[in-house]
């Protein structure tokens, strides 16, 4: 049986992102979760204060996100990431992520943090 998976009170941070992306290994993820809906607080690094919403559905999430930079630029997003435990496990986000407010797209990739 696969076991479940919950993001309320995981927090997460980048481990790997293309470099049209703003999020990395400093940007540290809080997260909630209420049912299927996710939620996101997030900063570090580039990214001066971020905020996520979304749906997990127990392998996908699908989020779209807000964020200012520290050239105190405004940005929006949206992302569909695979979810998966690692063998230790902690969470791992695989995610394809496109900007709505300006050019570019990537991957990057989340994993679960003590904190």
């Amino acid at each position: 049986m696969k076991d479940k998976i919950s993001f309320d009170g995981l927090t997460l941070a980048g481990v790997a992102n293309d470099e049209d992306g703003e999020v990395g290994a400093d940007t540290v993820f809080h997260f909630e979760q209420t049912g299927e809906r996710i939620y996101a607080n997030y900063s570090g690094g580039e990214v001066v204060d971020g905020h996520l919403v979304g749906t997990f559905d127990g392998e996908q999430w699908d989020i779209r996100y807000t964020q200012i930079n520290t050239d105190n630029e405004t940005a929006t997003g949206h992302s569909v990431g695979d979810v998966e435990l690692l063998d230790d496990g902690r969470v791992r986000v695989e995610d394809e992520w496109e900007w709505e407010s300006k050019p570019g797209t990537g991957e990057s990739i989340h994993e679960e943090v003590d904190e």
